[in-house]
């Protein structure tokens, strides 16, 4: 029997695209509690913490004087399903995707003198799909799961009283993990047969692969932060692209049982000579041991999480009332192909997964008002509009991508002169998309060809971060 172990390659699909549902792509900006309040409307009028060395590096000039700590995390709770087309209630798939929780934290030094130094912590891309054990595109992922993490030095300087520039290197950390249930039906006998052709149905599991990687990457970050006049500020910044290319990742498989027998001698002798009646789970076992195709083996790939190009307006009403607007433009049409380089024995099934990703924008709009008469407490409230990078073509079980509708409001509370908590919520509205649950082999083939089926996720976010000033 020569059988092929075909269906791990969309193994390493997952290293590139783990749900989110917040920014586009993979991509997070649950970055700071007030910025959450104000859908993510924070570079061109930063918010008055150390978060703005993410979403304004020059800004750091900005804050107040001595030492500024920001830190907390963000609950984010996704929901979503997957209805075939075939249109009977009981066969819509829900989704049981993780509460997760990245963290972030921020630590900057105002001299007062021109010069502002500090840190940050963030995670700007990350999260996770996960799925049943009945959901038929669990051949593709039933979990997947990124979490990449950023460590940004930054300086900034005034150069005039109006203007600041700000920046630093970023240091970026990316684990991956992803765990598939593997078909049967695709796996080969032969170079011109598979085991479909012995009767076997499509979406029979025999197996299970676990993936595991880490990777290191390098990249930087810049922004310009301007006032004009006493009432307007406006600011821009540029987060490069960061490839993280993970050599040593570690692939495993487990044997599920199928209870399946060898129906005659027919199929037994396409099977190397089985007698009919021998369990299939005893032949399938000598391909999870000794020179079998599915024993543990490396994976080599790599994935650039895109480069981030932000701008916007503050202006500061009479009333004191700020009003601000951001347009973000993310790099995605980097990731067209993903490469996938086994270092063992599927070596023979090496290729590159199609993914062809467009550029996508983020129009972002925020409201923040001070109340001096109960207690400087500060309401916070934001819209943005997210369009997908994502085709028709790549709508999967990994990221079934859509345009979103961002809801926020939030309130940033005082604790004495020196300390504040704020607070964020965020939901995350779509209407849906159709996608696929097989995998896309050639780029002739059309979203019509793929996608058997509709997609639809929506996403609660609930953030807290504390504020110190010292």
């Amino acid at each position: 029997m020569h059988f092929r172990h075909r269906r791990t390659l969309a193994l390493a699909a997952v290293l590139a695209a783990p749900v989110t549902l917040h920014a586009q792509g993979f991509g997070l900006n649950e970055i700071g509690s007030c910025a959450v309040s104000r859908a993510s409307a924070a570079t061109g009028a930063p918010c008055q913490d150390a978060s703005a060395i993410f979403w304004n590096p020059a800004a750091g000039t900005r804050l107040q004087r001595g030492l500024s700590v920001y830190g907390g995390l963000a609950g984010i709770q996704v929901n979503g399903d997957f209805s075939p087309d075939n249109g009977l209630p009981a066969s819509i798939f829900k989704a049981n995707v993780p509460v997760e929780y990245p963290p972030h934290l921020f630590v900057n030094w105002n001299g007062g003198n021109r010069v502002a130094a500090g840190v940050g912590v963030y995670v700007p891309y990350g999260l996770t799909s996960q799925w049943n054990d009945d959901f038929p595109g669990r051949f593709s992922a039933k979990r997947a799961s990124i979490a990449t993490i950023y460590v940004q030095p930054n300086l900034s300087l005034n150069l005039t009283p109006g203007w600041a520039i700000g920046g630093g290197p970023i240091i970026g950390h990316s684990t991956v993990e992803l765990a598939q249930s593997l078909d049967l039906s695709q796996q080969r006998i032969s170079p011109t047969a598979t085991f479909a052709n012995l009767g076997i149905t499509q979406g029979t599991e025999f197996g299970r692969a676990k993936l595991k990687g880490s990777a290191m990457a390098y990249g930087y970050h810049v922004g310009v932060h301007g006032r004009l006049g006493t009432s307007v500020q406006v600011g821009a910044r540029y987060l490069s692209a960061l490839t993280f290319k993970y050599d040593d990742a570690d692939a495993s498989f487990e044997q599920v049982k199928t209870n399946l027998f060898v129906p005659d001698s027919a199929t037994g002798a396409a099977l190397g000579g089985a007698p009919a009646g021998t369990p299939y789970d005893l032949i399938l076992a000598r391909q999870f041991t000794g020179a079998g195709a599915l024993v543990a083996q490396k994976v080599k790939t790599e994935i650039t999480h895109p480069a981030q190009l932000e701008a916007g307006i503050g202006y500061t009403a009479p009333t004191g009332t700020l009003l601000s607007f951001d347009y973000a433009y993310i790099y995605w049409d980097k990731f067209k192909e993903l490469p996938v380089d086994f270092q063992g024995p599927a070596a023979a099934s090496s290729r590159s997964l199609i993914e062809d990703y467009g550029n996508s924008s983020s129009y972002r709009f925020g409201v923040e008002q001070t109340f001096s008469r109960y207690r400087n407490v500060t309401g916070r409230a934001g819209f943005s509009l997210t369009k997908t990078p994502a085709p028709p073509e790549t709508v999967t079980p990994l990221l079934p991508d859509m345009d979103r509708r961002n809801f926020a409001a939030g309130l940033g509370i005082p604790l004495g002169g020196r300390y504040a908590i704020d607070l964020g919520y965020l939901h995350v509205d779509t209407k849906g998309r159709r996608g696929r649950i097989i995998e896309r082999t050639s780029y002739s083939q059309t979203a019509d060809q793929l996608n058997s089926g509709f997609y639809r996720l929506n996403a609660n976010i609930l953030s807290l971060s504390i504020k110190a000033t010292l």
